[in-house]
């Protein structure tokens, strides 16, 4: 075989004295398999082996057995070398030579329990430390109180006041202009803006504002208020808006508040203040307008953190991320439809495919389905980022082509399981151009999380909730998820969905992909190896 599965029990410290180490090489004496002499030559990464076999004349070849898998000449080894290639690997899986051309074996590899960590990093309802939670902000827009809630400090790095206009008081507008800019807006659904009959204040192509918020022309109620500026009427103004009886005759224009038109899909589609405060109201209930004002320090300059932590302590209001929002959603809301499926002929036998198109930027994925589901418990479960440049053109930088050909092997071999290709994930989410650039820098000599870096781009961008809503929507229930990353392992738990053990993909390390790995283990926390965390 040119994967051979090794279940020795005997630990690694027997047999280390066979070893030479040096800058993290390591190599061992040749030993004899069936009169070929065989040298086994291991890459180490940070102590962790992994093994390939090169014969007398330099590499083992490999041929595609009958059964898809891939045999060589020689492929049988004795007793003696079995035990001796135990006490080297309990449990973990001899790769072929680096420079083996083709695809791997796969024999499934022993699954573990869990990563190492145990921290809650990853989960989609972690509060960010020194913020409310979600539901704490929900419950008091509930009720009729604001909330303070903080964009992301790329972005505009400020703060508004935000509650649903439908429990808007005179004694909130005063407040609200107290503490803000004294601008205040009001959000609110296309549908509405229609009803309202309120044209935008510049045509879209005209619109030269930063964050290209889109404002209405500014109204007044024309019933109940008199100058429309006072606290009362502008509360008079938000609570017309807000409701669902109003009619275009019922406002002045212009006048003193702001409506701004609220982009479908909310946070997940525009990270701004004037899509959560529309969320925020629904989530709470209530009808999807809210109120929102930017809030100002004493020189009139825009409160920023730590001091809106201060403002929003002092008055007992709850302070958000709007990038915990998006994490709320993204578990709760739904973010993929399925749109076509069709049974598929491939290397590894039948599979069904399932298309699903994402909800929020209509970009399609796909699910590679084996065999019958059936009550979703264990299922071997493998969610593979795009990767164009591995996947397609067998890219030496990455093994990304490997791990479809290893996954999809071992799910044939298991007769059931699932593989989800997910797309938009090129160079864990910077995309194919960004990806080239970062390749260029690491020609110059920085690693895969340096380049990102200097890039000024996300070392990892990846989200997998979309992932996650496909596998649920299959009837995966629990999993056993083929990864060594533990961002994917922690990102898909959750929705719904529990994962029973871990699967590794033993790597091909070559000299072109070595650091790259190495950047992975040290500095992304990825696991190669299943003794790292006691598998």
């Amino acid at each position: 075989m040119a994967s051979i599965d090794i279940t020795g029990s005997a630990s690694l410290s027997s047999s280390s004295k066979s070893f030479k180490s040096f800058s993290g090489l390591s190599c061992m004496k040749p030993f004899s398999a069936n009169g070929c002499t065989t040298n086994l030559s291991v890459i180490q990464l940070g102590g962790n082996l992994f093994s390939g076999a090169r014969n007398a004349s330099g590499i083992k070849a490999t041929l595609p057995t009958g059964e898809g898998h891939f045999s060589s000449p020689q492929n049988s080894i004795t007793a003696a070398e079995s035990t001796l290639l135990g006490e080297l690997s309990a449990g973990t899986e001899i790769q072929p030579d680096a420079k083996v051309s083709g695809t791997l074996a796969a024999e499934t590899a022993p699954a573990t329990s869990s990563f190492p960590v145990d921290n809650d990093e990853f989960d989609l309802d972690r509060t960010t430390e020194g913020f409310s939670s979600i539901p704490e902000a929900i419950e008091d827009i509930r009720h009729g109180k604001a909330v303070v809630v903080v964009d992301d400090e790329d972005r505009e790095n400020e703060g508004d006041l935000i509650m649903a206009a439908s429990k808007v008081r005179p004694e909130d507008m005063a407040f609200f202009v107290k503490h803000g800019t004294g601008i205040v807006c009001v959000s609110m659904k296309e549908e509405d803006w229609e009803r309202l009959e309120l044209p935008p204040m510049v045509a879209r192509k005209d619109n030269k504002e930063k964050l290209c918020t889109a404002f209405t022309v500014s109204v007044d109620a024309k019933h109940g208020t008199t100058t429309g500026v006072s606290a009362s009427d502008r509360a008079t103004t938000v609570l017309a808006l807000a409701s669902k009886d109003s009619k275009p005759e019922d406002f002045n224009r212009p006048g003193h508040i702001f409506p701004l038109k609220y982009r479908d899909g909310g946070v997940l589609k525009r990270a701004g203040h004037t899509e959560a405060a529309v969320d925020l109201a629904m989530l709470a209930g209530l009808d999807p307008v809210g109120v929102l004002c930017e809030i100002e320090v004493d020189d009139g300059s825009m409160a920023r953190l730590p001091k809106l932590k201060q403002f929003a302590e002092s008055h007992n209001l709850k302070i958000i991320l709007i990038a915990d929002l998006i994490r709320y959603r993204r578990k709760r809301d739904q973010l993929v439809e399925l749109s076509s499926t069709d049974t598929i002929s491939s290397t590894w036998g039948p599979f069904v495919a399932y298309c699903y198109r994402s909800v929020l930027d209509g970009i399609e994925h796909i699910a590679m389905v084996k065999g019958d589901i059936g009550d979703g418990k264990d299922v071997l479960v493998r969610v593979h980022s795009e990767c164009l440049t591995g996947d397609i053109f067998g890219s030496a930088r990455c093994d990304c082509g490997n791990k479809i050909t290893l996954a999809m092997q071992k799910i044939k071999t298991a007769g059931r399981g699932v593989l989800v290709y997910l797309r938009g994930h090129e160079g864990r989410g910077i995309g194919l151009g960004n990806k080239l650039r970062a390749y260029n820098l690491q020609d110059d000599g920085r690693d895969t999380v340096e380049a990102n870096e200097e890039l000024g781009l996300p070392v990892d961008s990846r989200e997998y909730g979309i992932g996650a809503q496909i596998l649920r929507h299959l009837g995966v229930r629990t999993m056993k998820l083929m990864t060594n990353n533990p961002a994917k392992y922690s990102g898909l738990k959750g929705h719904g969905l529990a994962i029973s053990g871990r699967v590794p993909l033993l790597p091909l390390i070559t000299k072109e992909n070595k650091r790259y790995f190495e950047t992975k283990r040290s500095k992304m926390g990825h696991v190669y190896d299943s003794e790292i965390i006691g598998g």
